[in-house]
């Protein structure tokens, strides 16, 4: 396997070495910006306990909220689809965008113009100082992977979603897909 770099739009996949880390352990992190100064990114896999509905009472719908990471956790983000309907946003790679105009996002969501395929929403994000990812990938920490879902990266069940990165790196990590999240249980 060839090491690709980290770039915005790729996909940080949590080493199994890093366990016992609360934050990232068994996470997917999408990229969000990379770099000399530091890179963003959010948990695409760690969902919390309460919905959008729970931070915005007036939302309607049922769009889960996720940890998208340790800083800044009092903030709400998201990630979408369809720059189409949300006036200044970012794109980060492959079709997937990044914030918005989010007046424009709760008018769609009172209409039900869009659906959590299409958007997700994170409480937090990832951010890294200049070097730290590096530091962090020579400590095997994570493993970088192109974002071969492209857009539809944000329909996938977040339960299984680092197992399945797992699985689909091969070798050795095949190993750690059926392990337990907490190996001492085993």
């Amino acid at each position: 396997m060839i090491a690709l770099k980290p770039t915005k739009g790729h996909l940080l996949v949590a080493e199994p070495s890093i366990i016992g880390d609360v934050s990232f352990n068994r996470s997917v992190v999408l990229l969000a910006d990379h770099s000399d100064n530091g890179s963003v990114g959010f948990i695409l896999n760690k969902i919390l306990d309460f919905t959008l509905k729970d931070l915005i009472p007036e939302v309607k719908g049922d769009f889960k909220v996720y940890n998208g990471g340790p800083v800044e956790q009092d903030n709400l983000y998201f990630i979408h689809k369809i720059p189409d309907l949300i006036p200044d946003s970012i794109e980060i790679a492959h079709g997937i965008f990044w914030g918005g105009n989010f007046e424009v996002v709760m008018d769609l969501i009172a209409k039900e113009l869009i659906d959590d395929k299409q958007i997700k929403f994170f409480l937090g994000y990832s951010g890294w100082d200049a070097n730290q990812l590096d530091e962090e990938l020579n400590s095997h920490s994570w493993v970088v992977t192109a974002n071969e879902d492209n857009k539809d990266l944000l329909e996938k069940p977040y339960n299984s979603f680092w197992k399945d990165k797992m699985l689909e790196l091969g070798g050795e990590y095949m190993l750690w897909s059926n392990s337990p999240e907490n190996p001492t249980y085993n």
